[in-house]
């Protein structure tokens, strides 16, 4: 049998299996176990969210031959031939490479069949907002009043492109971007499975890569078995992508604090060796930059890195900060810069050049001091030693007249 992707293999099949989006479907299991359906459902959110998964196994819910149900049996021909791409009554369409009118419009002339071996006809169509504006008007009147046998569920990426018309005639369903550790979570889950060997940090690495979607993670996480001969290494995968380690980036902050000049023009010398994309190693800075700031704020707060910790404990919050503003600033200048290397030297001589210095206070000798203690203590005494101005004599009263 032919290999299968991950992110195909793994594809959930019932709401159990979903890995996040408990906002999303908390509504539809209670709106399926309380039969309070409605007609059109509009799941929005990035790449690889799930919005098409989860409208397939709601579709299998919809269909079940054990009746309309929050738990499809996966057992029963209709949800096999819906888990298979092969159920009659799903009909998916993509809206990209279907944007005229007159493919609405055809569409739509069957809506009012009844359906053929399901209990629903469902439409499925994806990255709805790539409709003609024609076609939306044609979609309107249908989307309203649809036949009862008719659900209509909608998955896009841009709901800002939706009319209003639209949108106000569909229950919407906002899906989150996963966050870092739900995604590294299930990265260590699949490799267990897998049978496939790999450390936390990598799969770490891997997980902030996919910018919140899983389905991007799984295709990375393929990527990175093929790349490290079936084991997902941290140094691989970090030739993989490109990334940075955090030590010399660690080491350039240290010695911009230490006030080390020739040492960062060394260390970036260095660097122009392994990583001749200083682009990438300024963004990886300003990441990293990030998270002392949390680490300071927030400690042990998603980050495992030793080093990380220590450095966040031996910076001000103040420098921090000052750091940061100067990277976003020459990350944006990097493409003004004769090249990306000058142009990362400049960054960090500029973090070096404002940073913060302790002006220590002006000493006085203490000779002075005590001069100026005993003349303020004679001033004070005399001052209370010294009689009191005798009182003014009373004006003589006027003569008579």
């Amino acid at each position: 049998m032919s290999y299968q992707v991950l992110a195909r293999k793994w594809r959930p099949q019932n709401f159990k299996q979903m890995v996040g989006q408990q906002h999303v479907l908390r509504g539809l299991i209670n709106a399926l176990d309380n039969d309070r359906l409605h007609h059109a459902y509009l799941f929005t959110g990035t790449r690889g969210v799930g919005k098409t998964t989860i409208a397939r196994i709601l579709a299998k819910c919809l269909n079940c031959e054990t009746g309309i149900t929050s738990e499809p049996c996966d057992q029963c021909q209709a949800c096999q031939e819906i888990a298979t791409g092969r159920f009659v009554d799903l009909i998916e369409v993509d809206a990209a490479s279907r944007t005229r009118v007159e493919d609405t419009r055809e569409l739509l002339d069957n809506v009012q069949y009844a359906p053929t071996h399901g209990r629903f006809k469902v439409y499925l169509i994806d990255e709805v907002h790539m409709l003609s504006g024609h076609s939306f008007n044609a979609l309107l009147k249908t989307l309203e009043e649809p036949p009862a046998h008719v659900k209509f569920l909608f998955a896009t990426t841009d709901p800002q492109k939706l009319p209003v018309t639209i949108l106000s005639r569909c229950l919407q369903f906002n899906l989150k971007r996963m966050t870092v550790d739900m995604i590294a979570g299930h990265l260590k889950h699949l490799i267990s499975e897998e049978n496939i060997s790999g450390d936390d940090a990598s799969l770490r690495l891997l997980a902030r890569a996919a910018d919140g979607s899983m389905r991007d993670a799984l295709s990375l996480l393929d990527q990175a078995i093929a790349f490290g001969n079936g084991r997902v290494e941290l140094d691989d995968v970090q030739e993989m992508l490109g990334s940075i380690a955090h030590d010399p980036l660690i080491a350039l902050i240290k010695m911009v604090a230490a006030g080390d000049g020739a040492g960062i023009i060394h260390k970036v010398e260095d660097m122009a060796g392994v990583t001749p994309d200083f682009a990438a190693a300024t963004d990886a800075m300003i990441a990293m930059l990030h998270q002392l700031a949390v680490l300071q704020l927030v400690a042990g707060a998603d980050e495992d890195d030793d080093n990380l910790r220590q450095l966040a404990g031996q910076l001000t919050k103040e420098d921090v900060q000052l750091y940061y503003q100067i990277a976003i600033t020459g990350r944006r200048d990097l493409s003004l810069a004769p090249d990306p290397r000058s142009g990362f030297e400049m960054l960090l001589l500029r973090m070096l050049a404002f940073r913060p210095t302790t002006v220590a206070p002006v000493a006085t000798p203490v000779s002075d001091l005590k001069k100026k203690t005993i003349t303020d203590q004679s001033k004070t005494k005399s001052s209370l030693d010294a009689p009191a101005p005798a009182p003014a004599p009373a004006p003589a009263p006027a003569p008579a007249p």
